[in-house]
């Protein structure tokens, strides 16, 4: 059995970014007090005995690192009780550039947490601005000088590309300061404009320009030929890293592995069928605990069809690809026969790679990955 993950979601930031549609709000100290009460609770009620070891543990958000070292403890403490964690389990915490201290910092180190990921964005300090980022680019670089001083050796940076207006060069410069920092892990993120965010708003009223997916489009190319320079493996669609640094974490979801959830809008998978999601308002998810019931708000069982579809195009967002073999085993399935046509379109179109055993996107797969996974679902 895969030792599982412990996902904990923190829902509160300084402000609300314009491009954000996740389960967030601003930081209210009552509410947040309240909340980490009800996921302790929550992790305390947990039926998961027969899954109880795991070795990553995530705190995301929102922005987690609004927690106080006291706070921190708390959970971490539920959690431990809860679980059988490795010795040399991941622990990972997001952070934004300039909500830490030189001492929170090592007080989140001495807790436990070993790797941090921080939402740098870009470096650019008007499009910070633009994007509604509290932080500027001298925060984030101050930041990263904090964590090596607090002995953080595993730091994971997020970069944004496609932002409305952003040139090439603006994103070159991006990366140019990014990888003379030297961070062990990077994460690429193409900017989508959800419906109802600020920034939604603001591009159908003319006051930015909507995104340019050709542009967006060179930018990752530009990328992965900048990355493979400075000697980072490109290990999944978005994610590069120094040798040894895969966030092991985040390699859970793509691989099938069990993975625990616990807080508003929290999602939780028991590695074979079962998917489950918390409510996602966090007011309301504190009052489903405080009062004794459970947040569970979706439940979905795969079948075997699904099961098998979901694991391919998730295993296909990492660059080694799918063991056919492998997958043949788990779900009785010749993907070959399933799949004939798409995979004959797919190959004529040089999106991917595939041999008897192996499944794989190419270089021109990758950018047109979201075709290519919905043949699978």
């Amino acid at each position: 059995m895969q030792q599982a993950g412990i996902y904990i979601h923190i829902p509160f930031c300084r402000a609300r970014c314009s491009y954000c549609d996740f389960a967030t709000g601003t930081y209210q100290a009552p509410l947040a007090e309240r909340y980490v009460h009800a996921l302790v609770a929550e992790i305390n009620s947990a039926q998961l005995c027969t899954l109880a070891d795991a070795d990553t543990i995530y705190f995301g958000g929102g922005t987690p690192s609004l927690l106080t070292p006291a706070q921190l403890e708390t959970i971490l403490r539920a959690v431990h009780a809860r679980f059988r964690v490795a010795p040399d389990a991941e622990v990972t915490m997001e952070m934004n550039p300039g909500t830490v201290t030189p001492e929170t910092l090592r007080a989140y180190r001495s807790l436990g947490v070993n790797r941090a990921s921080f939402g740098l964005q870009t470096f650019d300090d008007e499009q910070l601005r633009r994007l509604g980022r509290t932080h500027t680019a001298d925060d984030a670089r101050r930041t990263l000088a904090n964590l090596r001083a607090a002995d953080f050796t595993n730091i994971s940076f997020d970069l944004i590309a496609g932002l409305p207006g952003q040139t090439i060069e603006q994103w070159a410069h991006n990366m140019d300061e990014a990888l003379a920092l030297r961070p062990e892990h990077l994460s690429l993120y193409l900017l989508e404009v959800h419906e109802g965010t600020p920034l939604a708003d603001q591009i159908t009223r003319g006051m930015w320009p909507r995104p340019d997916a050709d542009t967006a489009a060179e930018m990752y190319r530009l990328l992965l030929e900048r990355i493979a320079q400075a000697d980072y493996e490109h290990y999944e669609i978005s994610n590069f890293c120094l040798r040894g640094h895969e966030s092991r974490h985040n390699l859970k979801y793509w691989t099938g592995a069990p993975y625990f959830g616990f807080g508003c809008s929290a999602h939780s998978f028991d590695g074979a069928r079962a998917r489950w999601a918390n409510e996602r308002d966090t007011a309301r998810y504190v009052e489903l605990i405080e009062t004794n019931r459970s947040a569970i708000v979706e439940t979905i069982e795969l079948d075997e069809r699904e099961a098998s579809a979901e694991s391919l195009f998730l295993g296909l967002r990492l660059m080694r690809g799918v063991n056919l073999a492998q997958h043949r085993t788990r779900f009785n399935t010749d993907i070959h026969a399933q799949y004939a046509d798409e995979l004959a379109r797919f190959d004529d179109a040089g999106l991917i790679q595939l041999d008897d055993n192996w499944l794989r996107l190419t270089p021109a797969g990758v950018l047109l990955s979201n075709e290519v996974f919905a043949a699978f679902v």
